[in-house]
């Protein structure tokens, strides 16, 4: 059926029909020339139409309410180009227009533009299932949505008259801006005329003074603005705000900054003070946009931010936020998603923080995130949990598992806790099973974060079945979402480490053939991952299983590994050499199946990469071979261009670098006499002489040091046991012969 040509009462029938009836909105998304019709209706109604505003109005809402929900519906929407149809209606505003139109428009582009952020992802409230069909015409249009002369056409709407409209605005902001580049589009975003002073103060051409809406100043015009409107009565407004504001603060330590900082140009609190404040409104859903606004400023703020001259904000705030969080997650009168939602906050306070994980542990988190998942789990898998539980109480089991999986990841204490105190481990493996994708995954992450405790993999998980479940779920070769494979392989390279009694039944059941498959793939995060694992099966294990793993991994695999365009997977392929060289037979073995040859080129290489992750496996894999038989070392001492490589890696590369490579110096100097005219010869013996002059002296290192980041630093950097090395590898170099 065909609804054209459009009219007002058909609309509002339509829409009332497709308000939370996705069945509806897929039949209607079937009509493309109706669609085609609706949104040429938002700028060309019918001309016969005594009301086009109003028909225009309704045209908005009725796209505003099948965005949601239905992948046929906005992959419909976005071959119709709806984006630039909405956007160019926004640019037609008059100062004419009703507030209901533009409202209306400003909440039809933010329901499309949350659609595609969702989409594309990353999701913010836990996985959602990958929409491959459209994907890429989403982030064509998300980007476009994000470009300056697109931000041009909506940003303005913050400020607009109409509170809708702002409201509108600041949630499109708040839940559609999901990457780093499109964040920073809006914090560095201007009005144009102020774009145009800039550009002429750079330029020299005039002269003006420092502009209200400099790009940096309070964060920024998005930043300002937002924060204004925390400031108002209207909760509404407050809330959506402090979304906003959460968004573009996110990894933004400037931002941050500005939020954090006592206004110096008004009396009253920072920012940071007044979101605290709402954090404890009465309203549940101010309080999570305030939690996780705090969030933002915390995290942004946090010594472990790349701009760390920025000061770290009191642990008051994050107490502050985790007891509000506390109290609405083990709130059962609080909704299932508001409780949701106060996980994931959780999540991304403490997710890759030591010091914060622990604090959350210390304030009674996990134990009420483990009184959430014993009240929604069962202990054994039920039929019902594949059709009859609501999508509301699986989100919720999964937030519960995401925010014990980030607490418990850095601390065995924590670790024994969840095990042994909180008795999770049953829960856990009944969630391996689960029929919704992000449950199974935040399952697979708690694996992970306990396999890190060597006591808890040799007991607990070995005993409980989860070692086993998890490696049911990485074996799977089809029908497993790559994200949940991702994370019960990141699992198992923690469970096949040397002192895992795991590790030989893996091996039996076909872990190698099933890593070399990930391997072989084209998705990044399993390659790395599988390369990972097997570089912790060669790690500490005889003979016989290294030669069964390389065999199956192949030797010529190997050598271009080492040579990857990606840096991560160079380090973990050298780190793989690295721990096949424990041993004379070890390093035997590489150089007769790699080839010295290709081997020491790569070596050669990878000691003058600009990775300092990859020179320092690099330089710990010729500490290796330096402690091989004569004739490893004599391959080594032949080649001038290593030797030169080990001398750039002792005058240039950080301490933790240098102290491998003196090692390697110090076993090659007690080889023979040509073996120390090889090393003085590329120069080796002046670079150590200058570390331990420096040393004495209290000097730094000079020359190239200098130049390398976090390869800059003196010598007396260096622990005095490295010093003395090197004096002794010095000491073998000019007077060998003495020890002979």
């Amino acid at each position: 059926m065909t609804f054209t040509p459009l009219s007002l009462s058909n609309l509002k029938a339509i829409k009332n029909t497709v308000i939370g009836n996705p069945s509806a909105k897929v039949q209607l998304a079937q009509d493309q020339v109706f669609i085609q019709t609706l949104v040429q209706c938002l700028n060309d109604p019918p001309p016969t139409d005594p009301q086009e505003d109003d028909l225009r109005i309704e045209a908005a809402h009725v796209i505003a309410s099948i965005s949601y929900g239905s992948e046929s519906v906005l992959g419909t929407l976005l071959r119709c180009d709806a984006p630039r149809a909405f956007l160019y209606a926004i640019s037609k505003f008059t100062p004419d227009d009703t507030a209901p139109l533009r409202s209306a428009f400003a909440r039809g582009l933010r329901a499309l533009a949350i659609a595609i952020a969702d989409t594309v992802g990353p999701s913010q409230w836990g996985l959602r299932e990958e929409r491959s069909a459209i994907k890429n015409d989403a982030e064509a249009a998300l980007d476009y949505l994000f470009e300056t002369d697109s931000i041009d056409l909506y940003l303005p709407l913050l400020v607009d008259p109409s509170p809708q409209t702002r409201i509108s605005i600041a949630q499109l902001l708040g839940f559609s801006v999901r990457t780093a580049e499109h964040r920073t589009a809006v914090v560095s975003w201007l009005p144009p005329e102020d774009r145009m002073k800039e550009v002429k103060t750079k330029r020299g051409w005039e002269k003006t003074a420092a502009s209200a809406n400099a790009p940096n100043r309070q964060g920024g015009w998005a930043c300002r603005n937002l924060a204004a409107l925390t400031h108002g009565k209207d909760a509404k407004l407050q809330e959506a705000a402090l979304w906003g504001l959460a968004t573009i603060a996110k990894d933004n330590s400037l931002v941050a900054a500005a939020l954090g900082k006592t206004p110096t140009d008004r009396e009253g609190p920072s920012l940071l003070s007044s979101i605290l404040t709402l954090a404890k409104s009465r309203s549940t859903d101010i309080q999570l946009a305030a939690c996780l606004c705090a969030t933002s400023i915390i995290r942004a703020s946090s010594p472990a931010s790349p701009a760390s001259s920025v000061p770290p904000v009191d642990d008051t705030a994050a107490r502050t936020v985790m007891n509000v969080i506390n109290r609405i997650i083990s709130a059962s009168t609080e909704s299932l998603p508001s409780r949701t939602k106060a996980c994931f906050i959780l999540y991304y306070l403490v997710t890759d923080n030591t010091t914060l994980s622990f604090s959350a542990f210390e304030r009674g988190c996990l134990g009420k995130l483990a009184a959430v998942l014993q009240e929604v789990t069962p202990l054994t898998p039920r039929a019902e949990w594949e059709e009859d539980e609501p999508e509301t109480v699986a989100a919720l089991r999964e937030g519960a598992l995401t925010a014990v999986a980030a607490i418990a990841l850095f601390d065995n204490t924590i670790r024994r806790n969840v095990t042994d105190d909180l008795r999770l481990l049953p829960t856990i493996n009944t969630a391996l099973t689960h029929r919704h994708v992000g449950v199974r995954y935040a399952a697979c992450q708690c694996v992970r974060a306990l396999s890190r405790a060597v006591a808890v993999l040799r007991t607990n998980i070995v005993d409980s079945g989860l070692g086993m479940a998890v490696f049911q779920i990485f074996k799977k070769e089809s029908g497993e979402d790559r994200r949940v494979t991702a994370a019960a392989l990141a699992a198992v390279c923690n469970i096949v480490n040397e002192f895992s009694p795991l590790r030989p039944i893996y091996l039996d059941l076909g872990l190698m053939p099933r890593l070399v498959q990930l391997l072989a793939g084209g998705d990044a995060t399993l390659r790395l991952s599988s390369l990972w694992a097997v570089k912790n099966l060669l790690s500490k294990t005889s003979g016989e299983t290294k030669r069964d793993v390389m065999q199956c991994l192949g030797w010529g695999r190997l050598a271009e590994l080492l040579e990857d365009a990606d840096g991560a997977v160079q380090e973990q392929a050298f780190h793989l050499v690295r721990n096949l060289a424990e041993n004379e037979a070890g390093v035997e073995m590489i150089f007769r199946e790699l080839g010295a040859d290709v081997l020491l080129r790569h070596l050669t290489d990878a000691l003058g990469a600009e990775d300092d992750d990859v020179v320092l496996q690099a330089t710990c894999v010729l500490a290796n071979l330096a402690n091989g038989a004569a004739a490893a070392q004599a391959h080594l001492l032949a080649s001038p261009t290593l030797l030169s490589a080990l001398r750039g890696v002792l005058a240039e590369r950080a301490p933790h670098i240098r102290r491998p490579g003196v090692s390697a110096v110090l076993e090659l100097a007690r080889t023979s006499t040509a073996g120390r005219r090889a090393l003085g010869a590329a120069g080796v013996g002046g670079t150590l002489r200058r570390m331990c002059s420096a040393a004495g002296s209290g000097g730094g290192m000079v020359g190239a040091a200098g130049l390398r980041g976090s390869g800059t630093g003196s010598a007396m950097d260096d622990d005095r046991d490295v010093i003395e090395q090197a004096r002794t590898a010095l000491d073998w170099l000019e007077h060998g012969e003495a020890y002979r």
